[in-house]
């Protein structure tokens, strides 16, 4: 624990301007980033006695190392740094809202030739219109299923689109006329376009006018006696208003504006968000986040915004925006949020009418959301509390393991060796500070030597970088942006230094390369005794005596710690055992994926390669042009000739290789033209190939 007067700045060092200012730890890691109007009054208020402060900023205080600050011109400037620096650091101790949903939205594909209805998740991409978010995906596709019948718009994949346009077939919803089939050419591309900006019309709102001209072609088709159209068109604006039911209207007809209610007691904060577009509640979302600090309600509502539109620009960002509680100072705010939208966004308190009534309704919606996560989250904090405790005694350690790391070795009968390293922190996993280690040369030869190789470079490229800065720069921060799955960290078996040897390992936006820089206070390996003697002995010619080691045997679960020739046994009902089992479990899952992956990629050499004087490059003109190595073995010399750069002498050359290969007719890759490898002895009964682990994973402990 710090003691905050070793790292106050002195006085007349910090500035009275406006600015944002960040918290680091001993590793130089960013735990808290904010911003003050004066950055001198603001700073002050951390570094008074400590009893006077909120347990959690007291918390953050103690373990921070140092503080820094950044001076900017305006308050707006400031709020847009603060918003960067929390998404680039990720600070632990900020105002997080966690959401424990992927909300759904309604999206129509205005960027394709053929617009395309669809239920998309995740970040939006330019060129498409959402709708939404939806509390649930089948409210959108029972909207979308009404709908349809009226704006037949295409529903299908790419894939399924292009094989109906191959066949001349269209799929079941155009039979059944839910689909207008651009696909066999029922409707050109212009006419389907326009059935889509209909759609769109009618998502935005625009009902009204749409179902009265609707009834006035139903009237004429009536009165010319075209009764069939006729009836069609009544059933058309009976399901749009069977799909505007669903949504009542709240506020007056075309009212575009955000409610967003907040709920607190001292500890958290839940924030409830209605999307009201068009009159109508089109969407609905929540959030909850820990109170670090003693903080106001017009700043969770600052937090919340920032959150709610840091991405968002033009029509995603409403005219209005009602919160229960304005920031301080709200200019900056309103001016920011109109700097996103492009246009004026009033920021206000509902007072009275309709608007406050339904303000009230998302403040209950709020206060229930809060109710139902303290229900959730007090079992599940007070059990991951109690397993790291039963983890610290059973180990004898100091304090409670926060951080957690797991090493697990995978390989197919020495061949293709991994390992993986897999992070829990606070007992929860860690996903995007996983990693995935190839071992080459010698290394391969047993799983014990195998360890030790993993161990030592992951500990010394942290060494290294330590002792070659001095400090973590900025570059180092371990948080990645996406799945880790992509990730791979390689040594040469000749030199020893650790490269990174995957095309897709992740970096920062600006292309910094992640590093993984901040050590755990338990090591966990996958094994026994001389795993954990393995794992050890790296350590110590590392010169690292800090950092606890353990490793958990399958067989009977037990727990081993260096030098001790009997093992530790946790009770099969404790805490501790189960989340070091499940911290095992991920490491050997992560591991095995890894292994399998390598594995596939393994092909035998193409037929092909027998050819002299036949490159790359007119080996893929030939795939190209025949579409496989099939297609290429059953063509003549003289249509093999018809290929750009292929001669009457290299054709026969090919063919008579060709046909040499037929007779051993292995799978192909059809997409590549290489045949692939099968390796005899890997193959279990039920025809599904089998992959072997470190020794005591070879007891079908691969699902």
């Amino acid at each position: 624990m710090a003691d905050p007067s070793s790292y106050r700045p002195k006085p007349g060092e910090i500035p009275d301007s406006p600015g944002v200012y960040r918290f680091r730890d001993e590793h130089r890691r960013v735990i808290y980033v904010g911003k003050a109007k004066s950055l001198r009054q603001r700073l002050a208020n951390y570094f008074q006695d400590l009893a006077g402060l909120h347990p959690r900023t007291r918390s953050m205080v103690t373990t921070a190392a140092s503080v820094e600050w950044t001076v900017v011109s305006t308050e707006v400037e400031a709020l847009q740094l603060e918003y960067s620096w929390i998404k680039e650091y990720d600070p632990r101790f900020n105002v997080k809202y966690r959401d424990d949903k992927s909300y759904p939205y309604l999206a129509v594909t205005m960027n394709e030739e053929y617009p395309r209805v669809q239920v998309m998740r995740g970040h939006k991409k330019k060129g498409v219109r959402y709708f939404g978010p939806y509390a649930h995906a089948w409210a959108i596709r029972d909207t979308v299923d009404l709908l349809l019948r009226v704006f037949p718009v295409r529903t299908c994949s790419a894939g399924v689109f292009k094989n109906a346009a191959r066949t001349g077939r269209p799929c079941l919803l155009g039979y059944i006329g839910k689909c207008s089939a651009p696909c066999v050419d029922r409707v050109s591309a212009e006419e389907h376009r326009e059935l889509a900006d209909e759609f769109c019309d009618f998502m935005t709102g625009r009902t009204n006018t749409y179902i009265r001209r609707l009834e006035k072609q139903m009237a004429e088709a009536a009165d010319e006696m075209e009764y069939e159209r006729a009836a069609r068109l009544r059933d058309d604006i009976g399901a749009l208003k069977k799909a505007m039911e669903k949504n009542a209207v709240v506020l007056a007809d075309a009212t575009d504006a955000d409610l967003i209610a907040v709920a607190e007691d001292e500890l958290e904060a839940a924030v409830q968000i209605f999307h009201v577009r068009g009159g109508r509640v089109r969407g609905q979302r929540g959030w909850v986040t820990d109170k670090v600090e003693e903080i106001t309600t017009g700043a969770l509502v600052e937090h919340a915004l920032q959150q709610l539109y840091g991405e968002e620009t033009g029509d995603a960002v409403p005219k209005e925006v009602l919160v229960p509680a304005l920031p301080d100072p709200v200019e900056p705010v309103q001016e920011w949020l109109t700097g996103r939208r492009g246009s004026g966004v009033s920021l206000r308190v509902p007072q009275r009418g309709d608007k406050k009534a339904l303000m009230e309704t998302v403040q209950r919606n709020a206060q229930q959301a809060l109710v139902l996560h303290k229900t959730k989250r007090a079992s599940d904090l007070t059990t991951r509390s109690r397993a790291l405790e039963e983890i610290a005694d059973a180990l004898d350690l100091d304090s409670a393991p926060l951080r957690i790391e797991c090493y697990d070795i995978s390989h197919l009968q020495g061949d293709d060796v991994v390992a993986s390293m897999v992070v829990f922190e606070d007992g929860l996993a860690r996903k995007s500070e996983y990693r995935r280690f190839q071992i080459k040369g010698f290394a391969g030869q047993d799983d014990v030597r195998s360890m030790h190789e993993v161990i030592t470079r992951r500990f010394r490229r942290y060494l290294a970088e330590k002792e070659k800065t001095g400090e973590w720069t900025d570059g180092e921060d371990a948080e990645s942006a996406g799945s880790a799955e992509n990730t791979e960290i390689g040594e040469s078996p000749f030199t020893g230094t650790d490269t990174l040897t995957s095309a897709d390992t992740l970096t920062e936006d600006d292309g910094r390369p992640k590093k993984f820089a901040y050590p755990p206070q338990l090591v966990v390996v996958d094994g026994g005794a001389p795993q954990v003697a393995a794992a050890q002995r790296a350590l110590d010619e590392l010169g690292i005596d800090d950092i606890a080691v353990c490793g958990l045997a399958k067989r009977l679960e037990e727990v081993w710690l260096p030098g001790d020739d009997d093992p530790v046994v946790l009770p099969r009902t404790s805490e501790g055992l189960y989340l070091l089992q499940r911290v095992r479990d991920e490491a050997h899952r992560f591991a095995i994926t890894y292994q399998r992956t390598k594995r596939s990629k393994r092909f035998r050499s193409s037929p092909l390669d027998d050819v002299p004087g036949l490159g790359d490059t007119r080996k893929q003109a030939l795939l190209k042009h025949f579409g496989s190595l099939k297609k290429l073995r059953a063509a003549t010399i003289e249509q093999i000739c018809e290929v750009p750069g292929i001669g009457r002498k290299t054709a026969e050359t090919i063919a008579v290789a060709l046909a040499r290969s037929a007779s051993a007719a292995p799978a192909v890759n059809t997409a590549t033209g290489e045949i692939m490898e099968e390796e005899p002895g890997t193959m279990g009964s039920s025809g599904e190939p089998v992959t072997m682990g470190a020794p005591d994973e070879r007891r079908g402990q691969e699902t």
